[in-house]
């Protein structure tokens, strides 16, 4: 296309300091409030297992300028002796709930070495918020949500990104899970095959009770998000999953059962990514009045140097069944 984005004025939400880092961002838009939700981690390094807890930042929206607030630190948010990571925060339009959806890990335990056991040291948590003021205190749903399967699991995150929430009301919550396909047996069992598949977690009341759906099944896919779509039957949406592979590029997934299910994973060559892969981030919006079949569009955003992690762009699919339907990104970060 010819004609350049409207884009907000650059502003920079989480800027590093001496000994401080933030990572893993996540953003959340509140429709009734004109609010932008921006979380990140906040650590004492670059390194994964120097997470301390999350910080947000709150956006109001003024016609075409953001005003923003201060960091907020959610230091409450931690379950005692852990880690707080990975925000993925959720809006239910139906109740006006904030969900921010994490996992706690146990200090000092590194996801290689609980890849390496086969033993996970994550916890899938939550708090609530009545359009993201005050927050409750954190909820454990490790047990509700993954039950006995956990065993299986060497660990686990969610996101990082944002969760959705479709047209049935039902609340997605996009996820990974290391999973453990084999063990050398001896005195201490050791495994032997473990492999990333992405998931979804759910509810369909509401937030008061949380479900797993299937692994993505296919080559190997991790973090993820998801977004709803048309189908070719226009009385069967489609929940689309856009994951983090190797070999160059993004994963594809679909789902007609809204998450429970997803077909085999597919290289989506048309959306690269760099050597050691990447957070990427998707978004569905309703089509223009008159601009085809499609009744979804979705935008993604990931680095667009296929080389390593620079040069944060935007992409566009007006037909998002096609592969080759993406357009040429518009790069809004050099560098």
């Amino acid at each position: 296309p010819s004609a350049s984005p409207l884009l907000f004025p650059r502003e920079t939400l989480f800027r590093q300091e001496s000994g401080v880092t933030y990572r893993i961002p996540a953003l959340l838009y509140v429709p009734p409030t004109a609010t932008f939700l921006a979380f990140a981690e906040k650590r004492f390094s670059p390194r994964d297992e120097d997470a301390e807890y999350l910080v947000l930042r709150r956006g109001r929206r003024h016609g075409a300028s953001v005003q923003w607030g201060p960091v907020e630190e959610l230091s409450a948010l931690v379950l005692p002796g852990h880690r707080t990571m990975n925000p993925c925060p959720l809006y239910d339009a139906t109740s006006g709930t904030v969900f921010l959806f994490c996992i706690c890990v146990e200090r000092g335990k590194t996801e290689r070495c609980q890849i390496w056991r086969g033993c996970s040291a994550a916890r899938l948590c939550y708090a609530t918020s009545d359009g993201g003021g005050g927050w409750t205190p954190l909820r454990d749903v490790t047990d509700e949500a993954i039950g006995s399967d956990l065993a299986r699991w060497a660990t686990f995150a969610v996101g990082p990104g944002h969760g959705v929430q479709l047209d049935s009301g039902r609340l997605v919550v996009p996820a990974y899970a290391y999973y453990v396909h084999g063990w050398l047996c001896g005195v201490v069992p050791i495994p032997c095959s473990t492999r990333q598949h992405s998931l979804v977690f759910y509810s369909d009341d509401g937030g008061r009770s949380w479900h797993k759906g299937a692994l993505v099944d296919g080559g190997r896919t991790g973090e993820c998000q998801v977004a709803e779509i048309g189908g070719s039957d226009a009385h069967q949406p489609l929940l689309y999953c856009n994951a983090r592979a190797p070999q160059g590029c993004r994963a594809v997934a679909f789902s007609a059962d809204c998450g429970q299910r997803f077909e085999r994973s597919a290289r989506c060559k048309a959306l690269g990514e760099p050597p050691r892969g990447c957070q990427g981030s998707v978004v569905g919006f309703a089509a223009p009045g008159g601009a085809g079949d499609a009744t979804t569009w979705l935008l993604y955003s990931h680095p667009t140097d296929r080389r390593r992690r620079r040069d944060l762009g935007i992409y566009l699919n007006p037909s998002p069944l096609d592969e080759a339907g993406w357009w040429h990104p518009w790069v809004l970060q050099s560098g």
